[in-house]
């Protein structure tokens, strides 16, 4: 299940909220990350843009006041992943169940409510991670949803694992948010909502979201790109 005893570093700040902040993602490798953007992109270009984006999404989550850190990951941990987390490998064949088995083997190492995103919103904060998992550690909330403007979602909160949540829910449409909001409220949870974010998927996407946070990995990573200056040393093997 994991490559990490999950007893790794938590946050012990007394400020710090009772809860646990998950990274689902994929290993940057060229070919395998970001493949819509290619062409125009190379599979090289892609895959340096997913790394960045996977760094600032990381970046979020481990300044977040969270007791602890979660990366579900596909693949092998590289340079671009901070100290302070936790690793659990991904199982399952569906994105479905391995988003379900993520919750899953978290909470069975630290029973704490779980915020989970992916590696596709590097504009995500430190602040937006903090008031989705306020809302279940209050307990105004069983739990959270972050749309998508593609019709997916960004962000999944819930206070315990449950699979019947997530096994089955069609995904990767435009539709997937909505039927995964129908899950959720289908089951009498109460459901508080987060702001949409905007998924980076097509070069379109990426020029809007690297425009709106300017200084970050991901811009860095957009402007050599679209620049053609991207040196091999910057790209993932």
């Amino acid at each position: 299940m994991s490559w990490f005893d999950a007893a790794g570093p938590r946050d012990t700040h007394p400020d710090a909220l009772a809860a646990q902040v998950i990274v689902i993602a994929k290993e940057p490798v060229p070919g395998r990350v970001k493949t819509r953007l290619t062409p125009p992109f190379t599979p090289q270009d892609a895959a340096l843009l997913a790394k960045a984006a996977l760094s600032d999404s990381l970046a979020a989550a481990a300044a977040a006041p969270l007791t602890r850190r979660v990366l579900a990951l596909a693949g092998a941990p590289g340079d671009w992943l901070p100290a302070g987390f936790d690793i659990v490998g991904q199982r399952g064949g569906g994105l479905d169940e391995r988003l379900a088995a993520a919750f899953a083997d978290t909470h069975a190492s630290l029973p704490l409510p779980m915020v989970l995103i992916g590696m596709d919103t590097p504009q995500v904060t430190p602040g937006l991670l903090t008031d989705a998992a306020q809302a279940l550690v209050s307990g105004e909330a069983d739990a959270v949803f972050g749309p998508a403007a593609d019709g997916g979602y960004w962000l999944l909160g819930l206070r315990r694992p449950d699979r019947s949540l997530l096994a089955g829910v069609p995904m990767s449409r435009p539709d997937t948010g909505r039927h995964q909001l129908d899950r959720l409220t289908s089951a009498g949870l109460r459901v508080a909502m987060m702001p949409e974010l905007t998924d980076v998927d097509t070069v379109r996407e990426a020029e809007q979201v690297a425009a709106a946070i300017p200084g970050s990995f991901f811009a860095a990573a957009f402007d050599l790109v679209t620049a053609g200056l991207a040196p091999a040393g910057a790209r993932p093997a």
